[in-house]
């Protein structure tokens, strides 16, 4: 007896999900909620403050909810205001100053904590004082202490026979600007400290020890070795520095609120003079704006140097 098999069906093809199509699902999946973030709180917030400059935007628009079209009014008074290039210079030499002082003292304490010694630590962790203080509270601090009358500082000087009368660290419009400074240098040391003496930490040894056996100094050392292998640092320390210090506004309403007589007026300032004390939000937003582009011309120099120190092209 015969029997014949018959030939079996082939089986289906089973369909697969792509695995690039997967991986690209996945990526989307944890950039989303960055970008979502963003244009919540950033995106947003900056078209509207572009549109509320091209508006009559008055404290009665919070209740119609209706701010006319007014062209280039706003830009025009403010263009026209003479506080404007007051405080565009203002704004140059605090922004100048601070990132001046802070960078070359936090650069000195890191070079010298970069020396192993007893209590290196403690003494680090007590000159990050100042910046774990919130910048409102340090301001008022400092306000009292520089104060004309009462303040400690002119009461030491005056003690140590270095003046011979209260110094107006806040009333003088010749020095308020410089005080305002010195105090910002203060609180922005530990930045600049910490982060150089992270950098510091990452240049190898064997670098220094092959710059003494060429006979180097410590000076040459420095300028020739060290200098140049803390440069992408040194570039991450300027600009973030300069994109923090340009926009402040807490430190300089807490000290002197702008005066006297707008010699601490900056471009931070002025916004919430002409937004809030003056309540035209439309020419506030357009100081907003110029301050927006400053940061951003600052922004692109950051990524084109740090995409240089990568060795990419430019």
């Amino acid at each position: 007896m015969t029997t014949t098999t018959l030939p079996q069906a082939a089986a289906a093809p089973v369909r697969t999900a792509h695995p690039n199509r997967n991986k690209s699902w996945m990526r989307w999946g944890f950039v989303a909620p960055a970008v979502l973030y963003m244009l919540a709180f950033f995106g947003y917030p900056l078209v509207r403050n572009v549109l509320m400059s091209f508006q009559h935007y008055t404290p009665k628009t919070f209740f119609t909810g209706s701010a006319p079209f007014n062209g280039l009014d706003n830009w025009r008074a403010v263009f026209d205001n003479p506080l404007l290039v007051q405080s565009l210079w203002h704004t140059a030499l605090f922004t100048l100053g601070s990132l001046v002082g802070q960078f070359c003292i936090g650069l000195a304490l890191a070079v010298f904590f970069s020396r192993r010694f007893r209590l290196a630590g403690f003494a680090r962790a007590v000159l990050l004082l100042p910046w774990l203080v919130p910048m409102v509270v340090s301001s008022v601090v400092w306000r009292k202490l520089l104060d004309q009358d009462t303040g400690v500082v002119n009461s030491l000087m005056l003690d140590l026979h270095l003046v011979h009368s209260p110094v107006p660290w806040l009333n003088s419009p010749s020095i308020a600007l410089l005080s305002a400074v010195l105090v910002n240098i203060w609180i922005g040391i530990p930045f600049n400290m910490v982060i150089l003496y992270g950098g510091l930490q990452e240049i190898p040894q064997e670098v220094y020890e092959a710059a003494a056996l060429d006979g180097a100094g410590p000076w040459q050392t420095f300028r020739n070795v060290t200098l140049p292998m803390l440069r992408p640092v040194i570039t991450v320390v300027l600009v973030l520095g300069f994109m923090s210090t340009i926009k402040i506004l807490d430190l300089i309403l807490a000290l002197t609120g702008g005066g006297p007589a707008d010699s601490t007026q900056t471009l931070g300032t002025l916004t919430y003079q002409l937004s809030f004390q003056s309540l035209d939000f439309g020419q506030g937003a357009v100081v907003g704006n110029i301050l927006i582009v400053i940061s951003a011309v600052f922004a692109v120099f950051y990524l084109r140097a740090n995409r240089s120190d990568f060795g990419q092209e430019k």
